[in-house]
């Protein structure tokens, strides 16, 4: 890979403005298969408190192919030996590629790192794409059904770490 097309993964906070691909191409996402409003769907995802996703327990970081957001997610603390998962994406034009697996194990890489030995992680019930990039990335899918949120059904998963 040419430097400009090389995956680079670095560290920001909730209102990086690398941020705001990911959160805006998510509110597309979500609205159109939960039946919400992208301006809903911003609200619910900036209503996370910011620090969660920080160092010491958490992290936020974005995948850049150049100087382009093409990839991103986040962690925060679940309890002493789990982090949580969230807002995992990758854009819709760089699915397919490999980008979402290098993300989550650069995630894993950072969780290992702060002293967590779980992740643990919820999907909707409508993205069986993620679903699939979960299980392939040896996550286990809890059998035990959620709490319904509205219309949404939440799918878990967890995951040791080394």
């Amino acid at each position: 890979m040419s430097e400009s097309t090389r995956l680079n993964f670095i560290a920001v906070t909730q209102d990086d403005p690398l941020v705001e691909p990911l959160f805006a191409d998510l509110a597309v996402e979500y609205s159109r298969r939960y039946g919400s409003t992208e301006s809903a769907v911003l609200t619910w995802l900036r209503g996370h408190p910011a620090d969660a996703f920080t160092p010491p327990h958490g992290d936020l970081v974005v995948g850049l192919l150049g100087d382009r957001p093409v990839t991103g997610g986040a962690f925060c603390r679940f309890d002493d030996a789990t982090a949580e998962l969230k807002r995992i994406w990758t854009d819709r034009h760089h699915r397919k590629q490999g980008l979402a697996k290098a993300l989550l194990s650069e995630l894993e890489s950072r969780i290992v790192s702060r002293g967590y030995r779980r992740v643990y992680l919820t999907t909707g019930d409508r993205q069986p794409e993620a679903e699939a990039l979960y299980i392939s990335a040896g996550y286990s899918r809890l059998a035990e059904p959620l709490p319904a949120e509205g219309d949404v059904y939440p799918v878990a998963f967890v995951k040791a770490l080394g």
